[in-house]
C-alpha cells in the first residue's frame, strides 16, 4: 500500500544547518564587538594624551606624531584657520596655507565624513598620495579660536561606513577643538 517517509534525516540536517549559521553569525558579532572596543579604547587613549598636552605646540605633536599610532592609521593631519591665517600640520612639521583653502574644505561638510578615496585629501601633504581610506573630521569654535579639519587616513582601502565609528571620530573632534582651545585661551 503506502510507504513510509522518514523525515528525520532531513530535520537532521535542516538543523545541522541552522545551527552552524547561527554560530558564525555568533563569531560575526563577536568579531565586530571586538573590533568596536578596541576602537572606542583607542579613542579614549588618544583623547587622554591630548589632554595631558602641556600647550598648543605640544597639542599638535600628540595629535601629529602619537595619534597615528595610538589609533593604528598611517597619516594624521591638521588644518586650522582663523581671520586671514590657516595652518596645516601633520608628521612633517606646520606649514602657512591660505585659509580660504581650508575654509572650502570645511564647507558643506557636516560632522565626519568616512570614505574610501584613490588619493588622500591634500590636508595629507606629502602622504596624500598613499592615503586609500580617510575620515574628515570638522573642527568648529567660536571666535576667535581656530577651525579647520582633522584628516585621519590609511594605506588600506577599508569600508569604514559605520554609525559607531562616525560618532567616535565626531567625539575625539570635539575633544581636540576644546584642548585646542583651552591651549590657546590660557
Amino acid at each position: 500500500m503506502g510507504m513510509v517517509i522518514s523525515f528525520e534525516e532531513k530535520a537532521v540536517a535542516n538543523l545541522r544547518a541552522r545551527i552552524a549559521a547561527a554560530e558564525e553569525a555568533n563569531q560575526d558579532l563577536i568579531a565586530f564587538a571586538r573590533g568596536h572596543s578596541g576602537a572606542v579604547a583607542s579613542i579614549h587613549e588618544a583623547v587622554i594624551a591630548a589632554i595631558e598636552a602641556e600647550g598648543f605646540d605640544h597639542l599638535i605633536h600628540i595629535v601629529t606624531q602619537e595619534w597615528p599610532q595610538i589609533l593604528g592609521l598611517d597619516a594624521v593631519a591638521v588644518a586650522l584657520f582663523v581671520g586671514d591665517k590657516g595652518v596645516r600640520a601633520d608628521a612633517s612639521g606646520l606649514q602657512f596655507v591660505d585659509p580660504r583653502v581650508i575654509e572650502r574644505s570645511v564647507e558643506g561638510l557636516e560632522g565626519v565624513v568616512l570614505r574610501g578615496v584613490e588619493r588622500g585629501h591634500p590636508i595629507f601633504g606629502p602622504a596624500c598620495d598613499l592615503i586609500r581610506a580617510e575620515a574628515l573630521v570638522r573642527l568648529d569654535s567660536e571666535a576667535p579660536l581656530p577651525g579647520g579639519l582633522l584628516a585621519l587616513g590609511q594605506r588600506a582601502a577599508q569600508g569604514f561606513e559605520t554609525r559607531h565609528g562616525s560618532e567616535l571620530l565626531l567625539f575625539l573632534g570635539r575633544v581636540l577643538t576644546r584642548c585646542m582651545g583651552r591651549c590657546l585661551i590660557s
